[in-house]
């Protein structure tokens, strides 16, 4: 697609914390910086978040994508349904990202049990064809080649999640030039080097416990003391782009370079879970 978008990836969106005014407020000035789309998650309820609905809605021309929508926690057919009444209210501004989310949560949900995640997701997207929502309104979070490829052959692309640009390289050797790569990239906007690790350390640490990072960042050759006490310095700065926003820019466009169509930027500020408004402008100087 050889496209060089730059879209907002935070959770704030979806904090029970923030009223709806102020989530749709923040996603105005986002539309107005000039960011191409909103992305967070769809939490482990059932089906989609009013949330979404409210941002599309209270916005004009960004477009909103779940980052993810977890297959196991919520019904095809309703699934469809939503993205068919979204699409007919705004289209073109729809986009429903879908994952097998990790076996910790799954496990965790009354009645629902975590195996054969491949298995499941082609269960899941043969659902969504039945009820007539086309793939090319949907992106799966796939690492490993596997899922990847599903992601080539049943959707509109691939949205990757907690990797480094090797991963992007490889993606897009595997979906091609024709699919969407919008990996999530997170960063801290701190030039002292143990004030911005420490903040990227509050990020990854949790995601170093689950599987299928860790077993994704194996593959690239990452070792047991990269992948312990929050990551080494050296995974902490392949991950997690940090300094001045020149240096986060330069970090994000390695992503491009290894053939990354959407950069999704995540900001991490190590505090509490609000909106950080002011990064985003501070990024929108350099990046749009």
């Amino acid at each position: 697609m050889a496209q060089r978008l730059i879209s907002v990836w935070q959770p704030y969106f979806l904090s029970p914390d923030a009223d709806d005014s102020s989530v749709v407020s923040a996603a105005v000035e986002l539309e107005e910086l000039g960011y191409h789309r909103l992305w967070f998650s769809a939490g482990f309820g059932h089906n989609v978040p009013a949330r979404f609905r409210q941002v599309l809605d209270g916005t004009k021309r960004l477009g909103v994508a779940t980052g993810i929508l977890s297959i196991w926690h919520s019904e095809p057919a309703e699934v469809a349904a939503y993205t068919a009444e979204a699409g007919s209210a705004h289209p073109g501004r729809f986009l429903l990202g879908l994952g097998t989310s990790h076996a910790v949560l799954v496990d965790s949900t009354p009645g629902a049990t975590y195996r054969r995640p491949y298995t499941k997701m082609v269960s899941y997207l043969d659902a969504l064809d039945a009820a007539g929502q086309a793939p090319e309104g949907r992106v799966l979070a796939a690492l490993g080649p596997r899922m990847m490829e599903l992601a080539r052959d049943r959707a509109a692309g691939a949205h990757p999640y907690f990797t480094t640009a090797e991963h992007t390289a490889e993606a897009r050797g595997i979906l091609g030039a024709d699919r969407l790569l919008a990996p999530e990239v997170a960063v801290v906007l701190e030039s002292d080097e143990q004030t911005a690790r420490a903040i990227a350390r509050q990020y990854t640490a949790g995601y170093l416990t689950l599987p299928n990072y860790v077993n994704n960042l194996r593959r690239f050759g990452w070792t047991d003391e990269d992948l312990a006490c929050g990551g080494s310095d050296r995974l902490v700065d392949a991950l997690i782009p940090w300094g001045s926003p020149g240096q986060v820019a330069e970090g994000i466009e390695k992503h491009f370079a290894a053939g990354a169509d959407e950069a999704t930027i995540q900001v991490l500020t190590g505090g509490e879970p609000i909106f950080p408004a002011e990064a985003f402008r501070t990024l929108a100087a350099v990046l749009l």
